[in-house]
């Protein structure tokens, strides 16, 4: 259907189970009472006889036969059968009409009609939808997802099926004063409505639910009257046959119709024509005259609207009263004549609008035995469910059974054996000289009082004292029961109890309600299907309709369950509703019965019957006065409930005597209304079966009413009425005396008992409690409710002062203990309280009571101060191990405990980690993984949470730096010392213990350590040594940093090995075994670098051009060498004409020398102005050393510098770099430049270096490079 499919069945909690012992089990009556405390409340319990108790099947299997009644599935579920019931209206008005009804399709589901009507009539009707644009809703309210645009079509089917029959219920009809044409009607709807449909749509099969129940008379079936009218005169040929009575006028006015077109709208009132203008029916022996009719004939028939003959093709004449219409007059009118019968407006009002029958089931046409009707069982649910019949998992035909029920697509029809009488095919049980003969093993089954032929007449079944046998009640029916087939909601008649046994075969599924909860499932039911119960009122008491339980237990009906196998009892207590349905093939007995408890409900449901109009199973008055009438063998219990019943009867009867006597009913006879059957004894109103008195009238002797209904007799006057009775008041009050006479030494004890027992009285001892119960076993009362009670109350202080006095000792035994310490079965603080309240309800005084309240008082203040404790972030672990070891010795089952040990733990490990945190040389990664391990295992906790979270961000970063540090310190080629410096920025921040890291500062510490010693050595105002240098080198290679000044090292001190090789070459004879060191200690002298230049520039025109070499790579290397000094106090010795030379060198050394103009200003145009802007110092390629000296010797060779004009040309390029470290990056028109008058000739912007205009032309300058080294 359209709506959402329900969802799947869910089982209702279980009713409760009992397993009596032997002992209780002899006592049926005594054990029924003990569990009814318990079992009432659930409505049905289940009962499993001890393991042993196995009667014999003693039905008689091949004499027994019976007409099963049929069941289709889905006309018993309440809310189903309301939309069968409208789909077959609708199918009838529409088959009325000549027209089938099709179930319409959308969105591939079929349509729920029924709902579609219900709905669209809540929001106003199909104007009112239409006006306000409502199809949309309408559709979301039927369950289609939306954005579909399924509205359109959901008012199309309404406007084509169901809105004609909607204008049919109002009343609207051709000869209504407000609609007289059709320009009327086209308000209502848009669009001419047609029943033609889609192909995708599914012809509906009318169940006629109505026409196939038992109840109905076959002849009053409308198939029946359809039949005989059609055997009195021809309506409609066959195949071209001639009318044999009258013509078919609509056929023969109306040629053949491709398409048929029903009416659409259904008139219910219609104006009766005073002339009757059909034309009477002939004899049969003037058919061929009637064959013969002229088209005068034909005049005669004239439309009751218009009251035209004319447009005779277009006449319709009804196909059950004759009259006829033009189709034209019609509201709507009609398109096109119909093929199949049409009924005008007055016969559709009349066939509709016949009273629905009262829903029954119909009965089997076969007849079958328990064998026959086994194998059909059998092969219907191992058919139906592909599977052998005892692998069916009863859950899987649970589900299947609720979701049948409920659907109108599938029809499923199952057969059910029921209320057979036993008394016709003998019991299940063996009975008394019944024809089944039992083993003396199996004597003890005939006597039993769990059978259930002997549980009903009972000594302590008040139902023995019932003289007729009732059927059902006193005699037990027996049930064949197949898959699916089912008993609906009811309560037993009388609101007894009734008990079920299964004998054999498959489970049989109970539902039941409790008691209390009748009416709430009456109201709940009612509301959910007000359509049944406008029809049949005392619908729940025909037994023929369910309801799912989940729907009644959504509206707060409690509902139970059970499964009841073979050899299992159900028992239904009184007025509980109940339900089921059988798993498969199975057979099963039930019997009702009454104790004493039931006798004021017995006389509550007598004035509910009375409400209903419905007829008593017996007379419980009648019965009542047959227990009277046996006062002196009364049992006590019965005489004290017989007592009761008979005050409030005897009340009731004499103000109805005064009433009718006031009224004027003075006539009176006495009448034994026992000896009457209970047809003839019934009220005419209320149908109650009378005993006591009724009132009967000389007009009528035959009917009689009960004395609530006096003025529904007849009309005569009161006066004229007679009073009927069966006992006098003198007599009615004589017999309750020796009911009363029989119970008084009993009423005696037992108001001292209910005096003692009273809530609002000052409470006695027990030891008051246990001289009643003394008393009553010295006079040897039965065991009876209150007996009952006072030894339950008595056992009940007994206990709970022994209780508690263990718990005030703390002695309590237990079972076992657990490692916290905890009892097993340590009471909780509620049941502490519970059991506190329960000795103060108890009747009598409890001497430990005000210790046990002192200590509930301990155990508050303690829930108190737990609840503070626990309310703060995370309170300290010592107050919460104070409140734990307090908790812990009041020997109660504290829930607060548990929290609290979870809070210790958690408090102990924040603190482990706060303490941790505060001494950070101890926090190692691994002790943080551990503590986060330890936090892992805790309960959630908002601290313990942030804690955790800090804890493993620290961890994060700690295990990221530690990485990050090895990295570094491993890096290939090895990180720079400022990024070194900035991660130990960072590091720095970080309190934990990191030894990577540590390493790391560490290095950094080397690092800057070693560029002090290099820079102290670099710019240390001297020359430094070899044996330095290299000493620094390898100090370098332990630091894992990338030291920029150690490439330069590394290099010079290569370059000093190259050349201490290449002067070895030079000066050294091949194979020697002294060192240059020693071939020149003859020269002692040394001069500096400065000095050896000036000489050099002496010399160099008489050396070789490989000495020259030699002697100028020897003065670049930057690095004092002996072997240097010694070779150049060689040369000097041998060149002596060139003394003068270098000592002129050493005195103008001394001397200011000669001022050369070598200040610059440049005049840049703006091409020049933008290069100096924009260009930067270029990386010039690599050059080898050897290329680097020689370029070196051509910068400081004077002759180069003078003769090769090259050079200024390849240099153009350096000076138009400023050499300063920090240049300022001039702009503008003129860019003064100076420069330096040491040895590296370098240029430098004037500004750059702090020198005016002024004194770059007056004075010299010398850069800080040129001024270290001439230093």
């Amino acid at each position: 259907m359209t709506q959402p499919r329900p969802s799947e069945f869910i089982p209702p909690p279980e009713c409760p189970v009992f397993e009596p012992s032997w002992e209780e089990f002899s006592d049926p009556f005594g054990f029924i009472n003990k569990i009814r405390s318990i079992a009432e409340n659930t409505g049905i319990c289940k009962i499993r006889p001890p393991p042993g108790w196995q009667p014999p099947f003693a039905c008689d299997v091949d004499r027994l036969h019976f007409t099963p009644r049929i069941q289709r599935l889905n006309e018993l579920e309440a809310q189903t059968r309301v939309r069968l019931n409208f789909l077959d209206q609708i199918a009838k008005f529409w088959e009325l009409q000549g027209c089938t009804l099709k179930i319409p399709h959308v969105e591939r589901k079929s349509l729920d009609l029924y709902q579609l009507y219900k709905v669209v009539s809540e929001e106003g009707g199909f104007e009112q939808v239409c006006k306000e644009r409502k199809w949309t809703q309408i559709s979301t309210r039927l369950g289609f997802a939306p954005g579909k645009a399924v509205g359109s079509h959901l008012r199309s089917h309404y406007e084509r099926v169901l809105y004609p029959y909607y204008l049919f219920q109002i009343g609207v009809n051709l000869l209504a004063t407000g609609f007289t044409s059709f320009g009327d009607y086209s308000n209502c709807t848009s669009q001419k409505p047609t029943l033609t449909n889609d192909t995708k749509d599914k012809e509906y099969k009318s169940h006629d639910l109505p026409q196939r129940q038992s109840v109905q008379p076959a002849e009053t079936t409308t198939i029946a009257r359809r039949a005989k009218r059609t055997e009195g005169r021809c309506v409609k040929t066959e195949q071209g046959e001639p009318c044999e009575n009258r013509p078919n006028l609509r056929r023969r006015m109306g040629s053949c119709v491709a398409k048929s077109e029903p009416v659409l709208n259904i008139p219910v009132q219609v104006k009766q024509e005073p002339v009757e203008l059909a034309v009477p029916a002939p004899p049969e022996g003037e058919k061929s005259k009637v064959r013969k009719l002229d088209s005068s004939v034909v005049e005669q028939y004239i439309c009751l609207v218009c009251g035209g003959g004319g447009d005779e093709d277009r006449l319709l004449l009804c196909d059950g009263c004759d009259d006829s219409y033009h189709t034209f007059c019609l509201i709507p009118p009609l398109h096109d004549v119909p093929k199949g019968d049409w009924r005008c407006p007055k016969c559709l009002a009349q066939e509709c609008g016949k009273p629905q029958v009262a829903f029954g089931f119909e009965q089997a046409s076969r007849d079958y035995t328990l064998r026959s009707f086994g194998d059909m069982a059998d092969s219907f649910k191992s058919d139906y469910f592909n599977m052998p019949v005892h692998m069916v998992p009863t859950e899987l035909v649970e589900k299947e059974f609720w979701r049948l029920v409920s659907t109108i697509e599938e029809d499923v029809t199952v057969e059910y054996g029921a209320d057979i009488a036993s008394k016709d095919f003998g019991s299940g049980f063996p009975v008394k000289n019944g024809s089944f003969k039992v083993t003396p093993d199996e004597e003890h089954y005939v006597t039993s009082g769990w059978n259930l032929n002997n549980m009903p007449v009972l000594d302590s079944s008040v139902l023995t004292h019932i003289t007729a046998d009732i059927c059902g009640m006193k005699l037990p029916w027996l049930y064949v029961g197949m898959c699916f087939s089912s008993f609906c909601w009811h309560i037993e008649d009388h609101w007894s109890y009734s008990i079920n046994y299964l004998h054999w075969g498959e489970p049989k599924t109970w539902y039941g309600a409790p008691g209390y909860a009748a009416e709430q499932l009456e109201m709940v039911m009612k509301k959910l299907a007000p359509e049944l119960f406008e029809s049949q009122p005392d619908l729940l008491h025909q037994l023929v309709t369910i309801m799912n339980p989940n729907l009644l237990m959504e509206h707060g009906v409690p509902i139970y369950r059970t499964n009841q196998c073979a050899g299992e009892f159900v028992i239904t207590f009184p007025r509980a509703y109940h339900s089921g349905f059988n798993q498969g093939f199975n057979f099963a007995e039930a019997v009702n019965f009454c104790t004493v408890d039931w006798m004021s409900l017995g006389r509550q449901c007598v004035a509910h019957y009375r409400s209903l109009n419905r007829y008593c199973v017996f007379s419980h008055d009648e019965m009542v006065c047959n227990i009277a009438a046996k006062a002196d063998n009364l049992d006590l219990v019965l005489a004290c409930a017989i007592q009761k019943d008979m005050s409030a009867m005897m009340e009731e009867e004499k103000e109805l005597r005064e009433r009718a006597y006031k009224l004027g009913v003075w006539h009176s006879q006495q009448v034994d209304y026992e000896e009457l059957p209970d047809e003839e004894r019934q009220c005419i109103k209320c149908r109650t079966t009378c005993f006591l008195s009724a009132i009967t009238c000389p007009c009528s002797p035959t009917q009689l009413v009960c004395l609530h209904h006096l003025q529904d007799l007849c009309s005569c006057a009161c006066s004229n009425y007679t009073l009927n009775y069966k006992y006098t008041l003198g007599l009615l009050n004589q017999m309750f005396k020796s009911v009363a006479g029989r119970a008084v030494s009993y009423d005696d004890w037992a108001s001292k008992v209910n005096k003692m027992l009273k809530p609002e009285r000052e409470k006695n001892d027990v030891e008051d409690l246990r001289a009643l119960m003394v008393e009553a076993e010295k006079k040897m009362y039965p065991e009876m409710d209150l007996l009952r009670h006072l030894r339950q109350i008595i056992q009940e202080a007994e206990k709970s002062a022994a209780m508690a006095q263990q718990l005030l000792n703390g002695k309590r035994q237990t079972r076992y203990r657990t490692g916290g310490g905890k009892s097993q079965n340590q009471l909780t603080v509620e049941e502490l309280r519970s059991f506190i309240q329960q000795l103060y309800d108890l009747p009598c005084t409890i001497r430990q009571v005000p210790f046990l309240k002192a200590l509930l008082t301990r155990i508050e203040e303690f829930q108190a101060r737990s609840a503070d404790l626990l309310a703060e972030d995370m309170p300290g672990s010592s107050a919460l191990q104070g409140l734990v070891d307090e908790g812990t010795g009041l020997d109660v089952e504290l829930p607060e405990l548990a929290v609290l040990r979870q809070r210790l733990e958690q408090a102990r490990w924040v603190e482990a980690v706060q303490q941790a945190g505060e001494q950070p040389a101890s926090l190692s990664l691994d002790c943080m993984r551990r503590l986060i391990d330890q936090g892992v295992g805790l309960s959630a906790h908002a601290c313990v949470e942030r804690t955790m979270a800090r804890l493993q961000e620290l961890l994060t970063v700690c295990e990221h730096w530690e990485e990050k540090a090895h990295n570094m310190l491993t890096a290939r080629p090895r990180c720079s010392l400022d990024s070194l410096e900035t991660a130990l920025q960072e590091v720095n921040s970080i309190h934990a213990y990191l030894p990577n890291c540590l390493q790391l500062k560490d290095s950094v510490s080397r690092a800057r350590e070693w560029i002090r010693e290099a820079d102290a050595l670099q710019f240390g105002g001297r020359v430094p040594v070899l044996a330095s240098l290299s000493d620094l080198v390898s100090k370098a290679k332990g630091i894992p940093v990338l030291l920029e000044p150690l490439a330069r090292l590394e290099s010079l001190v290569s370059e000093v090995q190259a050349w201490k090789e290449s002067a070895a070459k030079t000066f050294l004879l091949k194979n020697s075994s002294l060192s240059l060191l020693e071939v020149n200690a003859c020269l002692g002298f040394f001069f500096s670098v400065p000095i050896y230049l000036t000489v050099l520039y002496v010399c160099v025109s008489v050396l070789s051009p490989e000495l020259e070499e030699l002697l100028v790579e020897g003065l670049l290397l930057q690095v004092t060498l002996p072997e240097l000094q010694q070779l150049y106090q060689g040369l000097l010795s041998r060149f002596s004409p060139f003394h003068h030379l270098l000592q002129s060198s050493e005195h103008d050394h001394h001397e200011k020398p000669e001022k050369h103009p070598k200040r610059r200003l440049e005049k840049e145009n703006p091409d020049v102005q933008d290069r100096d802007k924009i260009k930067k110092p270029k990386k010039k390629k690599p050059k080898t050393n050897k290329e680097r000296r020689r370029e070196e010797k051509r910068t400081i060779s004077p002759s180069n510098s003078l003769s090769d004009p090259s050079y200024s040309d390849d240099s153009e390029e350096d000076w138009s770099v400023c050499s300063a470290k920090r240049c300022l990056q001039p702009e503008g028109n003129e860019v003064n430049w100076v420069q330096c008058d040491g040895s590296c000739n370098q240029w430098f912007h004037q500004v750059c270096v702090g020198v005016s205009a002024e004194q770059a032309e007056n004075e010299d300058y010398i850069c800080v490079n040129s001024d270290r080294r001439s230093v």
